[in-house]
């Protein structure tokens, strides 16, 4: 199967609140989609990487995406080497998606920006012909993504683009609270964290309706680019 765009965050969860909306639009535009999540999130404070699993589906359920993988990295202790970066390579070799979005490049958790530049030059290595890969003993052909842009996660950025998301607003926030060992939920006896709080969950929506204000909209999702991002008509910006 070829994917128009693969989603790839560090942890179950990342690309649902980084760009589920961005993620249910395109589904529902009928662009073919998936994630890849890179870990388990087994050093998460709240529910087991078994529980993770089952959310993720059904979040993937919600947002429309055509398939989710998951690969085995160590949460909080992978590193961006030869061996990571194989993984992700045979990921974007079999489904050769045309754009990738990736965890920030900077945040407040130290995996995202590690996981932003791993993703970023396995992206970039899937096209070189001399690293060979196999998937099921076949070799597989070279395979660069067009694009690599990054989604907003904790920390305040300035983006290169946002994609209006209005009205898809709302299946980005179910797929969120299909985790539901992670996010508010006052019948828990869990411990709080960062993402636990009902007021993580307020600031979430209130950055969609920021980007939102930015563009004349009410929902939008924001975007970093490495590399400038190019129109061929002045007309094609919005």
């Amino acid at each position: 199967m070829k994917l128009d765009i693969l989603a790839i965050g560090i942890h179950p969860d990342d690309v649902e609140l980084g760009c589920g909306g961005t993620i249910a639009k395109h589904a529902a535009l009928g662009y073919k989609v998936g994630v890849l999540d890179l870990s388990h999130g087994e050093l998460g404070t709240r529910g087991t990487p078994q529980t993770r699993l089952k959310e993720a589906a059904d979040a993937g359920k919600i947002l429309g995406i055509e398939c989710r993988e998951h690969l085995n990295f160590a949460d909080g202790f992978f590193t961006n080497d030869k061996a990571h970066q194989l993984e992700i390579i045979k990921i974007i070799r079999k489904y050769k998606p045309d754009i990738v979005l990736a965890n920030a490049e900077k945040d407040r958790h130290p995996d995202h920006g590690r996981a932003a530049q791993l993703i970023a030059d396995a992206c970039f290595y899937a096209g070189l012909r001399m690293i060979e890969t196999s998937l099921d003993d076949i070799p597989q052909e070279a395979w660069r993504p067009k694009n690599v842009y990054h989604y907003i996660q904790a920390y305040h950025a300035i983006p290169s683009f946002v994609v209006d998301v209005t009205g898809y607003e709302g299946a980005k926030m179910e797929a969120v609270l299909a985790y539901k060992s992670q996010f508010y939920n006052p019948d828990s006896e869990e411990p709080d964290t960062f993402i636990s709080s009902p007021e993580f969950l307020g600031s979430i929506k209130a950055r969609m309706l920021d980007f939102g204000t930015i563009i004349g909209t009410t929902y939008a999702e924001g975007f970093t680019a490495p590399r400038h991002v190019a129109v061929k008509e002045l007309k094609d910006l919005i």
